[in-house]
């Protein structure tokens, strides 16, 4: 579960993954009391079949909330894609990658598992979204995004 950064229309909104397998929205006007999770992302590219999860909090952009996801593949393949959800109803995908932000290249495959990038969260500096992510659950490394390229590909028709 990941929270928003701030409220929307008077109540908390979250991400969760209450199916286990794909990304949804929950509100809450107290922060204790949850609504039911509304699907937002369902598993349905290649590299993200098995299941869907979040990496960590949206970040908000004038385009919409960028939230960065990671996707589970066929021989357990992580891979860290992003969708974009409208500012006031994030409940509305505006758009998602077709083909993953990152995946695992060749130095990043071995490790404790194998074939696993995975990220907890992201921040923007400036106009580029700093990207610290685990690789094989064994190293840590940073990408950097240009944040007008990436709200492009997501608003992209």
């Amino acid at each position: 579960m990941a929270l928003f950064p701030r409220r929307i229309a008077g109540r908390y909104v979250a991400l969760s993954r209450w199916d286990r397998e794909s990304n949804a929205i929950g509100y809450s006007d107290d922060g204790h009391r949850w609504s039911k999770a509304v699907t937002v992302q369902a598993p349905d590219r290649p590299w993200e079949l098995i299941q869907l999860g979040n990496c960590g909090s949206p970040i908000e952009t004038p385009a919409g909330w960028l939230v960065l996801t990671h996707g589970v593949g066929p021989m357990r393949e992580y891979a860290i894609g992003a969708i974009l959800l409208d500012l006031d109803e994030p409940e509305h995908l505006i758009g998602r990658l077709s083909e993953p932000l990152l995946t695992a290249d060749d130095s990043e495959r071995e490790g404790y598992v194998p074939n696993v990038v995975y990220s907890c969260g992201a921040m923007l500096h400036g106009a580029t979204v700093v990207l610290p992510y685990g690789c094989g659950d064994s190293s840590v490394r940073i990408a950097t995004v240009n944040l007008a390229r990436l709200l492009g590909q997501l608003t992209a028709a």
